[in-house]
This record gives C-alpha cells, structure tokens and sequence, in this order.
C-alpha cells in the first residue's frame, strides 16, 4: 500500500508523480459517507501516523518516478507547515477550477533542474522534512499543467468528502469521487429539497 491517503477513500492514485500531489490532499480528515470519519494524517500530536504516511508515500513516488527511495524524517514543526501546504494546493485546484483564485498564496520551495545524459531534464526535490515534500509537490504539479494532466485532479464536490480523486472520464466531467456514494447522496438531498419545495408551494395554495 504505497498510497494509504488515497486508498483508505478506495481511490485509485493519479498516474505517475501526481499520485503524491493527491496523496497529501487525502490526508486532510473527511466525514465520507459511512459509519466512521477518516481522521487528519498531519493533524497535531499525529507525528507518528504522518511519518508512517511519509514513508509509504515518498516509496510510492519514487517507485512511479524512477527515483531512488529517500527517507524523510518529519518533526512536530514539520505538519502545520504541510497542512498549510495541503490547504493551498487545495485552493489552487479550486481556482484551476473557476473557483476563488484570490485565495491561493503565492508559494515556493526549491527544485534542482537536471540534465540526463540522453538530454532529458529532469526536476528534482530539494530539502528535507515538509520542504521536500512541497518541493516535490510543486514539482509534480508543475509537471502536470506542462503536460495537461493537471485539471483531472479533482476535489470531490460533497463537502464532508473532499477526497482528491484523478478523473478519468473521457470529457473530464466527474465531479464526486464516488458517483454511488457522494453523488447518489447529493442527489437523494437535492431531490429531497424539491419536494420540500414544492410541498410549500402546495399548502400556500390551499391557504389562499
């Protein structure tokens, strides 16, 4: 399990380095539909649980990339600054979107630029603890918008849910993560609503 975030949704991960892009935005804690939340991975005293997140998810990028594995250490000051990280992204997704665009910070981490002997470049992270993980981050969605790849990772439409999840529809039209948990939800309220509405509707005409 090299993607526990994404997979604890039953998603399948983004193809290539993406999958850790999306693999930080599903640490986030989530009310899904169910019996049980899914908890915060980065959340405060959640040191040992993020650090296990780190060590599968860093393995699972450099299994998709061809890098070589690299052991990141994460400390307590680490997880405001990966949450902050997480929520920015977040809101870049939103504005790719045609959300708010006014609320995305202006964010940076470093990145070398390489040259491979067959005259690739490449791109690699750079620091350690959460500035290599938003140095990779960064770089992998960088990628993403070069090659057009970047607007299919999606946040779930269903507020409680927020999970990340790639779509994969041939028009780029999903919306929920899930079309038979969140989507099915979604749909049962709104028509829900109707009713309301028109039940309203109706005992104002027999008042009159």
């Amino acid at each position: 399990m090299n993607w526990p975030a994404t997979e604890r949704h039953c998603l399948s991960p983004a193809p290539g380095g993406l999958a850790l892009v999306q693999e930080l935005l599903n640490t986030a804690p989530a009310g899904r539909p169910g019996p049980a939340d899914l908890p915060d991975l980065l959340g405060d005293g959640a040191l040992g649980a993020a650090q296990e997140w780190a060590d599968l998810a860093v393995r699972g990028w450099a299994g998709e990339t061809g890098r070589p594995d690299v052991h990141l250490v994460l400390t307590e000051e680490d997880l405001p600054k990966l949450r902050c990280l997480r929520d920015q992204v977040r809101r870049a997704l939103a504005a790719e979107g045609g959300g708010d665009g006014d609320a995305v910070r202006f964010t940076s981490a470093p990145v070398v630029v390489g040259l491979a002997g067959d005259g690739t470049l490449t791109v690699e992270p750079e620091g350690a603890g959460a500035r290599w993980l938003a140095s990779a981050v960064l770089a992998e969605g960088l990628l993403a918008q070069a090659s057009g790849v970047w607007r299919r990772l999606k946040i779930c439409r269903n507020p409680s849910c927020a999970a990340a999840f790639y779509d994969r529809s041939r028009n780029n039209s999903g919306v929920w993560h899930s079309v038979r948990g969140c989507g099915n939800a979604a749909h049962l309220r709104a028509c829900r609503e109707r009713r309301r509405a028109q039940e309203g509707v109706a005992d104002s005409n027999v008042r009159r």
